[in-house]
């Protein structure tokens, strides 16, 4: 745990739960006390109980160490319920932080925008109540005992001080033999586990072309990898975990033989009966350091996740708090807009420019690869610029609080994406259903009879990713969503790209119903369908905007510059042509 950063943000919940860790080790204390009952309880009944032939006394020391045992075992099940709720207070601090973080990563494409985090925080959450960390609290009576032996001889002291150096050069040679080939292990499953969820997410393309036997051996190569490395790792950790044993177990002995050649020297103090103590003592000294040892792993899985989980909340901070702002109308400006992928350093948006006013419409058009759906993005503040705003009613929309600011957007991605859940759940964005909303939106896009003729109506699943669905129905679907509850600003990003003739003329009419309501619409398209309900147009090419105008005087602009193309190449092509006198 060298590694900590002095004032992370996993360091400052962790240190929140210090009380819980006192009274843990304080229960550990008394715990190990506790387990010399049963050397007690032989001394005792040998020294007592044999030579006085009495029943009363070896009733009575057996009701004692029961009693001890009884305790024992109470207070190892409080500590575990201790720990078990600090690993509770845990995710209750920081569930939502690495959430949220996770979210903004993936938003960013930056390092850990995927599941694994999650993986990684229950691991830190379950390490609260391992045997390492218990073997850590209980380390300070190792202590006690290691003073004990030394009292009653200072060379059966320095020898259990001597077993303990060599079980922390075992630990030592532990980790540096069997964490690179751990930390290899542990990147080759990340790899193979994200190449398999890809694998499932595109499922459909890879069985209709037949591509499974070959993502299947990519896969397996991933998983070659991992296990081999996982193979070495354990080679290296089971050798070292034999050893550790075999040290423990040998000291054991030693020191009992160290004790008897002690009492014959008449060396030994306190008597014949220190010499068992004493060999008890000495290996309860060993016990904590074994017991880290042989759970090395999970201490460098640990270590690991604790890494990663750092980097991730490193790379997506806590935003700041915003002022709340009044709700928006629905007021676009751009202003001199440069932007492109988060970390991609290649502007894909040049210079753009424009405004709009509540109730506006404009069409984006222009070839693929123009950045229209990166405007899309920016537009609804998903990506940051590098240069220039985007503002609605004069704020910032990407540094707008998207709790705010949300529900007065609405947003339809190139590629639809809906969440398992009931078509009501998915229209109303997931928040509290208002059916009088959803049935309104459904209708807008055209959807109202289908839903009303499956047998749950609203209430039926959509299924994974909208599975239940055809294309058409789940754009149908995204669609009502984005103009659930009359958004003031609409971004449709390909809007009727899986929709047929019925669907263009459900999107024609939506578009003008909330248009009507004062709702401004910027809608990316190939096809000249939605220009009718357009007032505006926008023409890209590679990133830079070549028109912006009223939609009529942008059409004819384009129109004239496409007949003066033609003219041109028309002319070249018969001068070519001309025969040479």
């Amino acid at each position: 745990m060298s590694t900590l950063k002095p004032h992370s943000e996993l360091r400052q919940a962790v240190t929140s739960l210090r009380p819980y860790f006192v009274r843990a080790a304080w229960f550990s204390v008394l715990s190990c006390l506790l387990i010399l009952a049963p050397s007690g309880y032989m001394l005792e009944v040998y020294d007592r109980v044999v030579n006085s032939r009495n029943h009363m006394t070896l009733a009575m020391l057996t009701l004692v160490v029961l009693g001890a045992y009884m305790l024992m075992e109470v207070l190892e099940w409080a500590r575990s319920e201790i720990l078990h709720e600090a690993g509770l207070k845990l995710d209750e601090k920081m569930r939502n932080r690495v959430f949220s973080a996770i979210f903004d990563a993936n938003l960013k494409r930056v390092p850990g925008g995927s599941l694994q985090p999650l993986n990684d925080f229950r691991t830190l959450r379950d390490f609260l109540g391992s045997p390492p960390l218990t073997a850590l609290m209980e380390a300070p009576v190792s202590l006690v005992f290691l003073v004990l032996v030394f009292a009653i001889n200072p060379l059966l002291g320095w020898s259990a001080v001597v077993g303990s150096l060599l079980q922390v050069c075992i630990g030592w040679l532990n980790e540096r033999n069997t964490q690179p080939p751990l930390v290899a292990a542990n990147r080759s499953a990340i790899a193979a586990q994200q190449y398999a969820d890809g694998s499932l997410r595109n499922a459909q393309v890879i069985e209709s072309m037949g591509m499974l036997r070959d993502v299947h051996f990519r896969w397996m190569g991933k998983q070659r990898e991992f296990l081999g490395l996982q193979a070495i790792a354990s080679d290296r950790a089971g050798g070292y975990q034999a050893l550790t044993k075999f040290l423990q177990t040998t000291m054991g002995s030693l020191l009992l033989g160290l004790g008897a050649w002690l009492l014959l020297r008449n060396e030994l103090n306190g008597g014949a009966g220190m010499m068992i103590i004493g060999s008890i003592l000495g290996g309860r000294v060993l016990a904590p350091l074994v017991q880290i040892v042989t759970q090395w792993r999970m201490v460098v899985n640990v270590r690991d996740a604790w890494q990663r989980l750092e980097g991730l909340l490193a790379s997506a901070p806590v935003k700041p708090v915003s002022m709340t702002l009044p709700a928006p109308h629905g007021s676009l400006l751009v202003e001199a807009l440069v932007a492109g992928a988060p970390n991609g350093g290649v502007a894909i948006v040049k210079n753009v420019a424009f405004s709009l006013t509540p109730g506006q419409v404009l069409a984006v058009v222009g070839p693929s690869a123009s950045g229209k759906t990166t405007l899309a993005r920016l537009l609804v503040g998903l990506w940051p610029a590098a240069s220039g705003k985007v503002r609605l009613d004069g704020a910032d929309v990407f540094t707008w609080d998207k709790s705010e600011l949300g529900p007065y957007l609405g947003y339809l991605p190139q590629g639809v994406e809906l969440l398992d859940g009931t078509l009501a759940e998915n229209i109303a964005r997931f928040g509290e259903v208002e059916m009088a909303k959803v049935k309104s939106a459904a209708r807008s896009v055209g959807l109202h009879e289908f839903i009303m003729g499956l047998p749950d109506g609203y209430d039926s699943p959509v299924g994974r990713d909208g599975a239940m669905l055809s294309g058409g129905q789940r754009q149908r679907v995204a669609l009502a969503r984005a103009i659930y509850d009359d958004p003031v600003l609409v971004v449709l990003d390909e809007p009727n790209s899986s929709l047929d003739e019925a669907g263009d003329a459900a999107l024609a009419s939506a578009i003008l119903e909330l248009k009507a309501r004062g709702t401004t619409f910027v809608i990316m398209t190939h096809r000249t369908s939605v220009l009718a309900v357009a007032d505006k147009m926008l023409v890209m090419r590679d990133g830079v905007m070549q028109a912006f105008g009223p939609r009529d005087e942008v059409l004819n602009a384009l129109k004239q510059a496409n007949e003066q193309a033609a003219a041109q190449a028309a002319g070249q092509s018969s001068g070519a042509m001309r025969p040479v006198a």
